[in-house]
């Protein structure tokens, strides 16, 4: 399954991005990303047991701080990589509106990067491949 946070409706919550970003071997994978990788890529670069691995890539995918994409192959051995899908990331304390009220709330919110003609062609026919 390929997911890309960008799409997605529901943003992650405060505390599902910090406990992601809280975990040194995850920061590091994180780190690692200045290209897209597989897991197998970043657990030797990044010397992480590979179940570990995937493991934190699950973990920084559903925080929607990485993007999985499939790169298709016509031997049938397709192969995800993992980017990075944001390129800052701020956590803040929002004050309530009424001044009755003196709650305050954690929000977090992304600041993601375009997505490339060859992203977004790739994206299609990922799309197109899991609905046939």
């Amino acid at each position: 399954m390929v997911r890309d946070p960008s799409r997605e409706e529901d943003p992650p919550s405060v505390d599902d991005v910090l406990d992601a970003l809280a975990d040194d071997a995850a920061r590091r994978i994180v780190t690692a990303l200045t290209e897209p990788k597989t897991a197998s890529d970043l657990s030797e670069e990044c010397d992480i047991p590979l179940s570990t691995t995937y493991r934190k890539l699950e973990k920084l995918t559903d925080a929607s701080l990485l993007r999985e994409s499939t790169d298709i192959r016509r031997d049938g051995q397709h192969t995800t990589r993992y980017s990075v899908s944001f390129d800052s990331v701020t956590v803040s304390i929002d004050h309530a509106d009424d001044e009755a009220d003196e709650s305050r709330d954690l929000t977090v919110e992304f600041s993601r990067p375009e997505r490339t003609r060859d992203e977004r062609l790739a994206d299609l026919w990922s799309e197109l491949r899991e609905e046939t």
